[in-house]
């Protein structure tokens, strides 16, 4: 967007539009136009032609187009913090259609890692649908499901990444140690006292994968033998349970979450092939949706989800 300049007294002396400075919180909160106008249920041009009038009323650009949404500017990051909590108060009282309104929370959206999620959330979740909780659960990537926390999609997102920019909070939930597993027959067959030696011991192995390009096993390779890992997967799963299930099986090797797999170590379903002193770690993350939410169980999810963590 053009600069556009001050045009004196009378534009900073005209009070701002509560329904303009609402839209332009959602593009500060959102980096985009586009996610705005989903979060608001507007069009987009409604969002762009909303914006620019605030702008030609401060006579200051709030927003520089990207390739990927809008990038904030230091007017825009000013006006946010003056305004956030404001219109997050006026928000909570006019949802809820005014005080003592005796209105049933809505569901709780929430996404994260299939595996995650099955695994561990959910069973900690569980005990709040006594308390008439509801949730709606979605499954997916981060970046993905990043973007649909942005877009007002999800209240609480597990990401397996810190995300990037100011409009998401994230906390630290959890630390993930991968380890390298087989099955007994394949451990015997490799020789588990020599892959300290190094990767070599391990050619020929199947290697079962969550995706072709190895990401999981490319990373462990790089991290405890220091080398890159080369060579194509026996099997890929795009869900590490299935990952699980084949390298139980007998299918071959495999780079798991420690938790995903406690039982079956415990069992001797699975073994580990090595036992390094500085094993990979992932740290997974909390992240909430822009801005602060009236529905009361999101906070009791959240705060569920946080101590139940450092369990996992």
């Amino acid at each position: 967007m053009p600069h556009r300049e001050s045009n004196g007294s009378a534009a900073s002396a005209a009070p701002l539009d509560l329904s303009l400075l609402r839209t332009f919180l959602a593009v500060h909160r959102a980096g985009s136009f586009t996610a705005a106008a989903r979060l608001l249920g507007l069009s987009q041009p409604t969002v762009t032609t909303q914006i620019r009038s605030l702008e030609d009323q401060l006579g200051r650009e709030l927003f520089e187009r990207r390739p990927r949404g809008v990038a904030s500017t230091s007017v825009a990051d000013e006006l946010a913090a003056q305004v956030a909590a404001p219109l997050d108060a006026l928000a909570t009282v006019t949802d809820r259609g005014g005080f003592g309104a005796d209105v049933v929370p809505e569901p709780v959206h929430v996404a994260g890692p299939a595996e995650l999620l099955c695994a561990r959330v959910l069973p900690a979740l569980a005990p709040l649908t006594g308390q008439g909780v509801r949730l709606r659960v979605t499954t997916g990537l981060t970046d993905g499901l990043l973007e649909g926390l942005r877009g007002g999609r999800f209240d609480l997102a597990i990401a397996t990444s810190r995300p990037r920019g100011r409009t998401l909070s994230a906390v630290p939930l959890a630390d993930e140690e991968f380890v390298l597993v087989a099955a007994p027959a394949w451990a015997e067959r490799i020789g588990r006292d020599r892959v300290a030696e190094g990767p070599a011991v391990l050619h020929g192995a199947p290697l079962i994968s969550y995706a072709e390009d190895l990401p999981i096993a490319r990373r462990y390779w790089r991290h405890v033998f220091g080398v890159r890992l080369t060579g194509q997967a026996a099997i890929t799963v795009p869900d590490l349970r299935g990952v699980l299930a084949a390298v139980v099986a007998g299918a071959g090797i495999s780079v798991l979450p420690r938790y995903l797999c406690l039982d079956e170590l415990a069992s001797g379903a699975l073994v580990t092939l090595l036992d390094p002193e500085d094993p990979p770690i992932n740290t997974a993350y909390l992240v909430r949706r822009p801005g602060v939410s009236d529905n009361p169980h999101v906070a009791l999810v959240g705060e569920r989800i946080l101590a139940a963590g450092p369990t996992w």
